[in-house]
Parts: C-alpha cells; structure tokens; sequence
C-alpha cells in the first residue's frame, strides 16, 4: 500500500518558489545574482502598521481568534469593500484567512468535486489549476493572447462553458502578466456570467491597488452586482501594504459558501495570527498614502523594464496596466545557442541559461500554462533592475 496519496500526483511544487530558492543558493555561494522571480513587494510593512502588532503584543493579545477572524477585522474588510467597490458585505459574508491562496484552497475543496470544471484564463499564477485538481476538480486553460493585452475575450469565456463548470477564476490585475480589467473590459464577461446561472465567480483583487497611468482595474460586482449570491470576490493586505510574510487574506461572499470554508478551515488551520490581523486592522483603517508612494514607484520601474527589454534581440514585451510584473516573449530566441553553447529549445532553457551564464533569475512562461515567455517581478532597485536588464541584453545579443 503506497505512503503517499495519488491526489499529490496531480500538482507541481510551486515553480517560482523552486525559481526563487535556486538563485538563493548561487547567492550564498557566492555569485552576483540578480533575482527578479520572487512574487511579493521589495518595500518594508509601513511603519504605523508595525506598530499596531508590537501594541497587540504588549497588550497579551496572542490567544485563538475566531476562525473567521477577529470580528472588529471582518467588519474593516466590510469597510473596505464598501469604500473602494461599492459592494455591500457583512460581517457573516466575510472571512480572513492565512493568505490569499489559503482562501483559494477553501473555496475549491469546499466546492468541488470529481468532474467539476474550473474555467482559468493563461497565463495564470501557478496555484490556481493545481488547488482545483487537488480539490478533485479539473482546470480548464482558456489561452488568451499577447496582441490583446493577455485580456480573455468574452467569446473565448462562452465557448470554455459546458455544464460541468463550476468556477471561472479571474485575477485583476493579473500575475503573471500585469494585465487588467476596466469596467468596460469587465462588462461582455458579465453578459457571459449572467446567461449561465451554473457557474460561481472567483475573482482575485490582490492587486487592485497597484495599477499605472491612471487606470482603474473593477471588480465583477461593480459592474454586475446581480452576480453577488455566486461570486466570491478575494483580497489581501500583502501586496498593497507589503506584508506577504503576516500571511492574512481576505474574502467576500454568500453566507453559505464563507461558513462552508470557515468549517474546513476550522478543522485545518484554524485562526489566522492574532498579532497579524492586528497589523491588518490597521493597514486597512490606518493611513493610506504609503500604497500611492510604492505604486508610482512601480510605475517608473515598469516604464524603465519594458523599454530596455524591448531594445533585447529576440524579446518582445508589452506594457503591462497593473502589479510588479511583466510578461515579455521570448520566441525570437527559441532555438539559438548561448555564448556558452547552452541550445535555448524552450522558455525553461531559456531562464536556466540566463540564471546560469548572466546572474539573472526570472520564471519561465510555461509555469503559468503560457509557454514562450517569462515572468519578469520588477518588484526591485532601480539601480538592480537597470544591471539586470543590460545583463539580459547581453545575453540576448550573444545568441546566434
């Protein structure tokens, strides 16, 4: 009788973390390694947010918490929904969790099941296809395409759309491509959601906060707020106040569906940090300024990424309207052999070759369902980000 259960059979370790712990490795031994794979911000947890945990700390507050979470934290979510989307939760409609992915990982295994369909526009964050197929469900990876801004067409949505799907899960703005979604972009999709009452809405807003030249990402339930009673729509404090390692996500749903997830989470993780959700109480009632201070810093950071790997030989890179990344080709030097003999047959030899001759780690496409590109976080120094990109210019041009 085997050890390990055949469900693990169906995922991958994470492939930006194993991307991530490697170019770790060549730094410790000692090489001048330039990491842009790694998915959170580069900037400190504001200092008021700190302080709110140290305070919880001297006030012994370090007990269990609700599962769901501290009540005076569910009800500033509440808040925050109402404040920045318009949308009406309440208390009961809302629970926080160990992360975003945590709240990816309730939602799919309380919902799930053998033969249920989970609709992913690719590329994608490389977590979402693998929860639903340990959930026993099945991804569906609907490409979108380069030329229109990596956006999934409302047409291409409707056709991916059988009765065996359950979920369509939506990230805007999107990791691993920066794109995002206006109202106007959202309202065809809604028109798609509405003509199939089956299908549940998973909409991750972990970004919201980070969008450049002056546009607006929406959410589902702006536009459509008929899709209420089967959308759950997902948030987080780590990108927006830099605080991935507090670990506390956020959702917004029906009744049912949260107290579902609060069930499983009670009987797996249980609360989130108690000292945590202080700090996220008060990222989302304190001061805001600190987010617009960090995102026209990634604004000139993007503008100065996609320039210089557009002057790259064999590389082409779009201009991305959200998060820290951006997610150029790299065709054009498919097939070419490195200065040091290394043949670039794919996306994946193409980033190992770059790590292992110039010092530079990014993630290739494929680990986003997305083949012939690469994940580029500009979530770095001006000054090492303008090193990397010569370095990948030199690379490139080295290719023949």
């Amino acid at each position: 009788m085997p050890l390990i259960a055949e469900r693990l059979d169906r995922i991958s370790p994470s492939q930006t973390m194993a991307v991530h712990a490697k170019s770790r490795a060549l730094k410790a031994a000692g090489h001048d390694v330039i990491s842009l794979s790694a998915g959170e911000p580069d900037f400190d947890t504001p200092q008021n947010v700190k302080d709110a945990a140290i305070r919880a700390i001297q006030a012994g507050e370090t007990k269990y918490t609700d599962v769901a979470g501290m009540p005076s934290l569910r009800d500033a979510v509440c808040a925050k929904f109402k404040r920045d989307s318009g949308i009406e939760y309440k208390r009961e409609e809302v629970m926080i969790s160990n992360g975003a992915k945590q709240i990816i990982y309730n939602a799919m295994v309380a919902t799930c099941m053998p033969g249920d369909e989970a609709i992913i526009p690719s590329p994608c964050w490389v977590s979402y296809p693998d929860i639903v197929a340990v959930a026993d469900g099945t991804p569906v990876l609907v490409p979108t395409e380069q030329n229109n801004g990596f956006k999934i067409r409302a047409e291409a949505l409707e056709a991916a759309i059988t009765p065996k799907t359950k979920w369509f899960m939506f990230n805007n703005p999107c990791n691993p491509t920066g794109a995002a979604y206006s109202a106007e972009d959202l309202k065809p999709i809604c028109e798609v959601l509405m003509r199939h009452p089956h299908v549940w809405i998973f909409t991750d807003d972990i970004y919201e906060k980070l969008a450049y030249d002056g546009f607006k990402p929406a959410t589902i339930l702006e536009v459509e707020p008929r899709l209420k009673d089967r959308t759950l729509t997902v948030n987080g404090v780590s990108k927006a106040y830099a605080m991935t390692g507090w670990r506390i996500g956020y959702v917004g749903g029906p009744a049912h569906l949260i107290k579902a997830m609060d069930k499983l989470q009670s009987q797996s993780a249980s609360s989130s940090s108690s000292v945590s959700q202080f700090a996220a109480l008060e990222a989302l009632n304190g001061p805001q300024d600190f987010i617009e201070v960090m995102r026209a810093s990634y604004e000139e950071r993007r503008n100065l990424v996609v320039s210089m790997l557009n002057q790259a030989p064999g590389i082409h890179c779009t201009t991305p309207e959200g998060a820290f990344y951006v997610f150029p080709s790299v065709q054009g030097c498919i097939g070419k052999t490195s200065r040091k003999g290394t043949k670039i047959v794919d996306d994946e030899a193409f980033v190992t070759a770059l790590l292992e001759e110039e010092m530079v780690a990014a993630v290739h496409g494929a680990a986003f369902c997305y083949p012939g590109y690469m994940r580029i976080s500009y979530a770095t120094s001006m000054e090492q980000l303008k090193e990397s990109m010569t370095r990948i210019q030199h690379f490139c041009q080295g290719l023949t």
